[in-house]
């Protein structure tokens, strides 16, 4: 270690001294990050390898002598040894795998905390070779990510050559665990810098090649799957592979949010950390005894589907339902993996039966179901990921074959676009958002975006009869000072709006005492509308658009339910919004941070109404030795404390703690009853 420390500071001091340019510090560090990302990820493999051999084959080989049962055992000796890894050695972390990537990358300068990695690899390791339900492609992209974040941080480079250094080692990982650089590359543009382009585009190049390089020296340069040829035959297939997308979508949005429910579920469980990874086992064990297929990554069973060895309609079915269950049962018990190689098993499933029951269908088309497998693998992938160029590409270097590029692409897209409607977030991008962080472009975080139209609209303003008159109307609007209301039916459905532009107009067309004359005819019909789950910025901008005061929300699924209307004077709200929010986001990025650069714990706490640091400074409260405040939001403000600062009930403590200090930090922001019943209980 001090060699090594002695080596990285004699290097700073050299790059001080001459000052390279910035291509010749990135690219040098671009090459070291794919090589050793390279290794890192073969080494991961190698680990997979040996620890399947030593549980599911030599093990699993004596406790057969017992019985077919005891291999539900399998997968709970895994979960034991995982848990106690992640507990002891790894502890609580914010996101789970690419999040935190995504996370650091936009807030924390792509700072990681690149020590914990060996125990997570070790720990994903015997996870997968155990049997969980997870992927080796999310561990692959925390090695390569967090040796890119290493060399950066030991070169004490900056904020913006870090991030770059992160995605070069994230496209490093997925180039070497799926064999497939140029999908590694959009990987990290897409997801983790959230662009195309820009000046980390040759880095990441760079990185991405040379871990390919590496790995097909090492491992060959044969594709992931051996398939054979399959064609886009006819253009009658198309609406076939629009209903598969469409079915993709679905399955995808179900996958993405069975993941936080299960999540959920385990997260409000109250049992010992360590134990859950023991249920999720023991559960893997009990469905792999019916359907060993789920078991592990899966690739096997996805190649003989490629290869067009015919399943059961009905077992297919059965093990795109028990995947999806079961991974997002490990996922969300702690046990280390990623998303991607079940999306492609879900895709695979997915694919082939509806293959066959296409070529049931439509015997004359000459059908070949493993093409369907084929498409679906990228087209869930892209529903789960929001990632359509990575899906892609993935699957085409995965398969070497770009026969059937054309419908793949097809289905892709329309995955994504029926996924997005559903779940408007990614895989990745839901938990960040869970926790009021919206990523945008890698690292802008656009405070409107993350204002959704119900927070603001006035959803008890009044309307107008249709058949009420004009003259009734103008004096409503006149009490009530508005200059424009919505009108509705008998029925309460929205007709259309009436605004002070549409009473002159009808007095200008008709001026004089005449027959008297209804809202319902001098009323705008023709609406713009906003909905309540909308973004403000959205709404806003078609406000702009058509330079109108307001907008009627309605519902989805009923253009004419009437749930508000959104008036300009809400900008006031919503600013006033955004400041408050704006407050919290720095709050987390602060917290980030602080994680980032220590090995520390890093805890939100809450002062709560007559705890005994409610009214008091500071540096009257007993604070543990091994606790530090950070920061301190109260309202929209955040502050930087001191000794002087006087806690108030509600204001929201960042606190840097080790060992058991959280727990007696955290009894001093309670109320005395609330902390003497949680002991008791």
């Amino acid at each position: 270690m001090l060699k090594t420390s002695f080596t990285v500071n004699r290097i700073s001091a050299w790059l001080d001294r001459h000052q390279p340019s910035e291509s010749v510090v990135l690219g040098g560090a671009a090459l070291l990050v794919g090589l050793t990302g390279g290794i890192g990820v073969w080494l991961f493999k190698q680990a997979i390898d040996w620890f399947h051999q030593i549980m599911a084959i030599d093990f699993g080989g004596l406790l057969a002598n017992w019985g077919g049962w005891t291999a539900v055992l399998i997968p709970m000796i895994g979960g034991v040894i995982v848990g106690l890894i992640i507990h002891y050695l790894v502890g609580p972390e914010r996101h789970h795998g690419v999040a935190g990537i995504m996370e650091a990358t936009a807030l924390a300068g792509g700072r990681l905390r690149y020590r914990r990695v060996p125990a997570k690899a070790i720990a994903a390791a015997i996870s997968i070779g155990s049997g969980a339900s997870v992927g080796p492609e999310d561990p692959s992209v925390q090695i390569g990510a967090n040796l890119g974040s290493m060399f950066g941080q030991w070169l004490h480079l900056s904020d913006d050559r870090i991030r770059a250094l992160v995605a070069a080692g994230a496209a490093a990982g997925i180039a070497a665990a799926f064999n497939a650089p140029i999908a590694g590359v959009f990987f990290a543009l897409e997801i983790i810098l959230g662009e195309i382009g820009g000046p980390a585009f040759g880095v990441v190049v760079l990185s991405a090649v040379v871990s390919a390089v590496f790995t097909q020296a090492v491992s060959g340069v044969e594709p992931a799957f051996h398939i054979p040829a399959y064609a886009f035959q006819s253009a009658w297939e198309l609406p076939l592979y629009l209903g598969l997308g469409l079915l993709a979508g679905l399955v995808a949005s179900l996958y993405v949010h069975a993941l936080y429910v299960v999540q959920d579920l385990f997260h409000d469980w109250h049992i010992p950390r360590w134990v859950k990874p023991v249920v999720a086992g023991l559960a893997v064990g009990l469905v792999g005894l019916f359907l060993p297929q789920i078991l592990g990554v899966g690739y096997e069973s996805i190649e003989q589907i490629l290869n067009g060895e015919h399943l059961a309609l009905g077992l297919l079915l059965a093990l795109l339902l028990a995947k999806l269950v079961m991974t997002a049962v490990c996922i969300g018990s702690g046990f280390p993996g990623g998303v991607f190689a079940p999306s492609l098993f879900l895709g695979a499933m997915l694919g082939a039966a509806f293959g066959q029951g296409m070529a049931a269908l439509f015997p004359t088309l000459n059908l070949d179901p493993p093409a369907f497998a084929m498409v679906g693998m990228a087209a869930v992938l892209a529903g789960a990921v929001h990632t359509p160029l990575t899906a892609s590409l993935l699957l085409f270097e995965m398969t070497n074959d770009y026969r059937i590029i054309l419908p793949l692409m097809f289905a892709v897209v329309v995955s994504m676009l029926i996924s997005q409607q559903m779940q408007k977030d990614s895989v990745y991008t839901l938990g960040l958002a869970r926790k009021g962080i919206r990523i945008q472009r890698g690292r802008d975080i656009e405070l409107l975006q993350a204002i959704t139209v119900e927070d603001v609209m006035d959803k008890d303003m009044p309307a107008l009869p249709v058949n009420e008159t004009l003259e009734e109307a103008t004096n409503k609007l006149i009490q009530w000072r508005h200059h424009g209301l919505p009108v509705v039916d008998e029925n309460g459905r929205l007709v259309g709006i009436l605004t002070v532009q549409d009473i002159e107009r009808a007095h200008a067309i008709s001026p004089g005492p005449n027959k008297p004359k209804l809202v319902g005819d001098c009323c705008t019909r023709k609406l713009l509308v906003t909905y309540p789950d909308e973004t403000l910025a959205a709404a806003l901008h078609r406000l702009s658009v058509r330079d109108i005061g307001r907008l009627p929300v309605v519902a989805r699924d009923d253009p004419r339910h009437l749930l508000g209307v959104l008036r300009r004077s809400a900008m006031i709200r919503a600013y006033d919004l955004a400041l408050s929010r704006r407050a919290a986001l720095l709050h987390k990025v602060h917290q980030v941070r602080l994680g980032a650069v220590g090995g520390v714990n890093i805890e939100e706490m809450v002062v709560e109404v007559d705890a005994p640091c409610d009214g008091a400074k500071i540096s009257e409260i007993s604070w543990p030795y091994e606790c530090v405040i950070a920061t301190l939001r109260r309202g929209r403000q955040s502050i930087i404390p001191h000794g002087d600062t006087v806690l108030r009930a509600g204001d929201v403590l960042t606190v840097v703690v080790e060992g058991d200090a959280g727990a007696e930090a955290r009894a001093l922001c309670r109320t005395t009853d609330r902390t003497a019943e949680m002991e008791n209980a």
